[in-house]
């Protein structure tokens, strides 16, 4: 903390002697001891604090970064899927015009879409309309796979 040399605190000493005495040296020396070391921890005691300050303000700082950085994540995320989206309603307007009939097409669902579907089956039923699968060359792909799985019975 402070630089004093040897002779220094020799000189600091030997006057101590003499304005304290020798009887109340020891007791001067003791309570000076104790008051350099409260002084210490309340030092330390104010750095530590400080310290901690600096921390806390780059914990804010960093935890603001980090919002900033998931909203302008969000908002990719959400401008691509808007994106997306868009791309997809596009290709379903194409698809639309592309039908002969230009009737739109439900998406299959179970509550909705015939038992062969709903069920799994894709083998062509029997009596059943041709869909806008035979359109997208879909059945031909079916039924090649049924009679491979009848030739194999």
């Amino acid at each position: 903390m402070f630089d004093f040399g040897f002779t220094e605190l020799m000189v600091i000493g030997v006057v101590l002697l003499v304005v304290v005495g020798p009887e109340r040296l020891p007791k001067v020396a003791r309570t000076a001891g104790h008051v350099l070391g409260r002084v210490q921890r309340y030092v330390s005691d104010v750095k530590s604090d400080i310290q901690r300050e600096m921390q806390l303000e780059e914990l804010k700082k960093l935890q603001e970064q980090v919002k900033q950085q998931a909203q302008e994540l969000e908002s990719s995320v959400r401008s691509g899927v808007a994106g997306v989206e868009s791309e997809v309603g596009r290709t379903a307007e194409e698809l639309r015009t592309m039908l002969p009939d230009g009737n739109p097409v439900a998406p299959a669902d179970s509550a909705t879409a015939p038992p062969s579907v709903a069920g799994g089956d894709t083998s062509p039923v029997a009596g059943a309309e041709a869909g806008p699968q035979l359109e997208l060359g879909l059945d031909a792909a079916a039924r090649e796979s049924a009679n491979a799985d009848k030739t194999k019975a």
